[in-house]
C-alpha cells in the first residue's frame, strides 16, 4: 500500500514534468520533479488544514516486487506525451489514497503508456519515462525500477511446454507408431498366407485324382462322363466348380440330371440319372432316331433297338421327321408322346408303334396284328384298363380291332 501524502500547495508556474491543473478548492497541483506533488509547500489558507500526520516514506528495497500491471487491450504504442491540459489534470486528479494506486505523476506517465505483449499470462509495459538521471538510475522511491526491460520470450504466440507433456506427447506417439507397425505386419502375413495356401492348394497333393461316377446309366460310359466334367487330366480340387461341372455332364444326350460333389483332399463324385428311351422314329435314309418321353432325340442307330414301339406322327403337311441328337420333335408330337411313355407294364411289350393321325386321334399296332383305336390322349387310365381286359380274357382275331375311344364302353371287331 501506498503511504499517504499531504496536500500539494498552489503554484502558478508549470512544473517539471507536467503542467498546471485546476482542482477543487481553487489550488494549482501538479508533479514535481519526480512525478508526485511537494508535501513541503504550504497549504492554502482558505481551505481547512489537513491533519493527516505525515509519514516517512519508506525506504525502497533493493529489489523491489514488481507490481502486476492489470491487462489492457493492446494498441499503437503511443510515443509523445498528450499536450492536453485537460487531459494532464484529469490525470493528476487521481486519488493518491487509493491502495496501490498511482501518484498523480505517475498517473500522468501511465496514461500514456500501453501494454506491449510479454511472457505467457503477463503484460509488459514500456519504459516509464523520468525526470533527472538520478530517477532513472534508482528509481522514484514510490516503486520498483521500471528501467528494466522485462525478459523476452523465445517465440511470439508459442507457450512453453511443460517438459512432461513433451515426453508424454513423444511416448503416445513411439505407441501409435508400433501400433501401425503391428496392423501392417499383420497385414503382410495374411496375404503371405494366402499365398502360400494357394499354392499348396494347386500341387498334386489337392488334385482330383479320384473320380467316382454313380447312378443307372447303361447308355453312357464312365470315361464319357468323366471326360464330359472336365475330371479327366485330374485338375486342382479348389479349380472344380460342382454346378458348371454338373451342367456340363447334363448336356450328354442321355444324361437326365447329375450332381457333382467334392471330398477333400482328392476325390470327386458324379451322381447321373440317365433318360429312359420310349420310342423310335424312322430318319431320313437308313436312320433310327431314338427319343425320350419329351420327344429328345438320344442317339441315332442304324437298326431299330428292340423293345421300343415305333412313332410316327401324320400332320397336314406329312409325316414329321426326328431331330438331331439333343433336338426335340415339335409340338404336333405330343399326344403321340404321352401314350408312348405311360404305356402299362400289362401290354406294353405287345405295342408296336404308335400313330397320331393329323385330327389327334391315337392308334396303337400290337405284335399280334390286333389294331387298337385309342382316340384322343385323354382318360387314360380307364382305356388302359380297357384294354389290358380284353387282351387278357378274349380270343381276339388276328386282324382284330379295339375300339377303347369311349372309355368303359369298349368294343371289339374284326
Amino acid at each position: 500500500m501506498r503511504p499517504p501524502t499531504t496536500p500539494t500547495p498552489p503554484t502558478d508556474a508549470p512544473m517539471d514534468g507536467g503542467f498546471p491543473d485546476q482542482v477543487p478548492g481553487g489550488r494549482q497541483a501538479g508533479p514535481g520533479p519526480s512525478g508526485v506533488a511537494d508535501p513541503r509547500e504550504p497549504a492554502d489558507p482558505t481551505e481547512p488544514a489537513d491533519h493527516t500526520e505525515p509519514v516517512d516514506q519508506p525506504e525502497p528495497a533493493d529489489q523491489p516486487e514488481r507490481r502486476e500491471q492489470p491487462e489492457q487491450p493492446e494498441g499503437p504504442e503511443q510515443t509523445e506525451p498528450s499536450e492536453d491540459p485537460e487531459i494532464v489534470g484529469a490525470t493528476d486528479r487521481s486519488d493518491p489514497q487509493d491502495d496501490g494506486g498511482p501518484t498523480s505523476g505517475e498517473a500522468t506517465s501511465d496514461a500514456r503508456q500501453v501494454p506491449e505483449d510479454g511472457p505467457a499470462g503477463f503484460r509488459t509495459y514500456p519504459p516509464r519515462p523520468t525526470d533527472s538521471s538520478e530517477d532513472r538510475e534508482h528509481g522514484d522511491g514510490d516503486g520498483p525500477d521500471r528501467t528494466a526491460e522485462a525478459p523476452s520470450r523465445p517465440g511470439r504466440g508459442v507457450p512453453a511446454i511443460d517438459p512432461r507433456i513433451h515426453q508424454r506427447r513423444l511416448a503416445i506417439a513411439r505407441l501409435e507408431g508400433r501400433r501401425r507397425l503391428r496392423v501392417l505386419l499383420g497385414v503382410v502375413g495374411l496375404v503371405i498366407l494366402v499365398l502360400l495356401a494357394w499354392a499348396l492348394l494347386h500341387t498334386g497333393l489337392f488334385a482330383a485324382r479320384v473320380v467316382t461316377v454313380t447312378g443307372v446309366h447303361p447308355h453312357t460310359s464312365d470315361a464319357a462322363i468323366e471326360q464330359a466334367a472336365g475330371l479327366g487330366g485330374h485338375p486342382p480340387l479348389i479349380d472344380v466348380d460342382p454346378a458348371a461341372t454338373a451342367a456340363r455332364v447334363g448336356s450328354l444326350p442321355y444324361i437326365a440330371s447329375a450332381r457333382v460333389i467334392r471330398h477333400w483332399p482328392d476325390g470327386v463324385t458324379v451322381s447321373v440319372t440317365e433318360r429312359v428311351p420310349v420310342a423310335v422314329m424312322a430318319g431320313p435314309g437308313p436312320s433310327w432316331s431314338v427319343l425320350d418321353g419329351s420327344g429328345r432325340t438320344l442317339q441315332v442307330l442304324t437298326t431299330p433297338p428292340p423293345g421300343v414301339p415305333v412313332l410316327v406322327v401324320h400332320t397336314t403337311a406329312g409325316v414329321v421327321h426326328p431331330s438331331p441328337v439333343g433336338g426335340s420333335l415339335p409340338a404336333s408330337a405330343t399326344p403321340a408322346l404321352t401314350v408312348s411313355r405311360t404305356l402299362p407294364p400289362a401290354f406294353s411289350a405287345q405295342v408296336v408303334s404308335v400313330s397320331a393321325a393329323p385330327d389327334g386321334t391315337i392308334g396303337l399296332a400290337l405284335n399280334s396284328g390286333v389294331t387298337v383305336l385309342f382316340g384322343t390322349a385323354t382318360e387314360l387310365g380307364a382305356k388302359y384298363e380297357d384294354i389290358a381286359a380284353i387282351i387278357a380274357h378274349g380270343s381276339l382275331p388276328r386282324a382284330g380291332v379295339i375300339d377303347v375311344s369311349v372309355p368303359q364302353s369298349p368294343t371289339v371287331g374284326s
